[in-house]
């Protein structure tokens, strides 16, 4: 009944329909690694949620031996927009406090007590667990709100906080937008929306960066016998010819032809 490997439950009985009807919910009975079709990583802790779609690009993929119990639930549940589900797919919730912790709580106890417990129990507890659900994903989709790209405020500060983190890392080639949006505790989908209102790629602007600094390092006295290659390296380019390349595409003459006239 599930992609996912892993015990599979329903909460309440499901008509016959096709599977684009459903939608799954994860929760995590150990430590687990998910990885998504861009690259990122998924960190799971025991009674950590996670919101699945097989049909979407964030949906995510875990090992067989990843230890996880799928709910598979019907998508009426929540009567969301195609954007929401885009939205949530892929989403973690902690599963140790907050409404994060009551769902997974809940969600424990059906999976524990399926076969056991009384129909009527099972049904009440399904009520509740889906009353918890509406509301943790109403609060979901409205913290994403908040930190949408196209609220100036939230933006900004989000774009200044990616920046920081790109200057300091610099130096690292391998330095990357799945690193950055990982480290930075985004999706990689988001860090391309920061700077797509600026006319800009993330990669367009990691080079021009490190290009600033290469240009800088190049035209002061101290450093007039310092080799380009080892410029460029200090910079995070491994290419010395690509860093050449660039380098004169972006200012009309070779990092050497530049060091010269600095020199001069």
């Amino acid at each position: 009944m599930s992609t996912l490997p892993g015990l599979t439950h329903t909460l309440s009985p499901l008509p016959h329909a096709e599977d684009d009807q459903f939608f799954r919910l994860g929760v995590a009975e150990k430590d687990s690694v998910a990885t998504t079709r861009d690259g990122g990583r998924i960190v799971m802790r025991p009674g950590d949620l996670i919101f699945c779609d097989p049909g979407r690009q964030r949906s995510p993929r875990f090992p067989d031996a990843c230890g996880m119990t799928v709910f598979r639930l019907p998508r009426s549940y929540l009567e969301l927009s195609e954007a929401d589900w885009d939205q949530l797919t892929g989403t973690r919730v902690a599963g140790d406090a907050g409404l994060g912790g009551l769902v997974s709580d809940f969600l424990s106890v059906l999976s524990a007590g399926a076969g056991t417990h009384a129909p009527q129990v099972i049904h009440q507890l399904t009520r509740n667990t889906v009353d918890l659900l509406v509301v943790l994903v109403m609060e979901l989709l409205q913290g994403a709100q908040r930190n949408d790209p196209a609220v100036p405020h939230a933006r900004d500060e989000m774009l200044s906080q990616v920046r920081a983190y790109i200057e300091q890392h610099l130096p690292d080639p391998d330095l990357s937008p799945q690193s950055i949006a990982r480290a930075n505790h985004i999706s990689v989908r988001y860090l391309h929306k920061l700077f797509q209102a600026d006319g800009i790629t993330v990669g367009q602007w990691v080079r021009q960066r490190r290009l600033d600094c290469c240009r800088r390092d190049l035209s002061r006295a101290p450093n007039r016998r310092i080799t380009v290659a080892a410029v460029a390296h200090r910079w995070g380019f491994t290419s010395a010819a690509h860093f050449s390349r660039v380098f004169r595409a972006a200012y009309g003459m070779t990092p050497t032809d530049w060091q010269a006239l600095a020199s001069s």
